[in-house]
């Protein structure tokens, strides 16, 4: 009989390196103010209980503004200034992960 070769074992990282693509779009389900103007489409906006502008929210939770085949943003150039600042691995970012993971476990 043959000798057995042994397949190397490759370590695994416990979570996947953090990244948009392959993230569920945790941060679109946030309420994002509209604290400047990017040229955010008028249809994507609607006021608070305050008066406030606020990105318009679908039934589901989401921004209205992610498209859901994808899960990105469809103004990504137009996209608030909040977003622009919530940066991708920021603390901000983990945590909205975690919290996600949390809920779908």
């Amino acid at each position: 009989m043959p000798a057995l070769t042994q397949i190397p074992l490759t370590q695994l990282p416990a979570e996947p390196a953090i990244s948009c693509s392959n993230c569920a779009a945790c941060c679109c389900q946030l309420e994002v103010m509209l604290i400047t103007d990017t040229g955010v489409p008028q249809r994507f906006i609607e006021a608070d209980a305050w008066g406030g502008e606020v990105m318009k929210r679908l039934d589901d939770g989401w921004c209205a503004a992610l498209d859901r085949d994808s899960m990105l943003c469809s103004i990504y150039e137009q996209r608030p200034l909040i977003c622009r600042e919530f940066e991708m691995r920021s603390a901000e970012c983990q945590d909205e992960r975690r919290g996600m993971a949390a809920i779908y476990r």
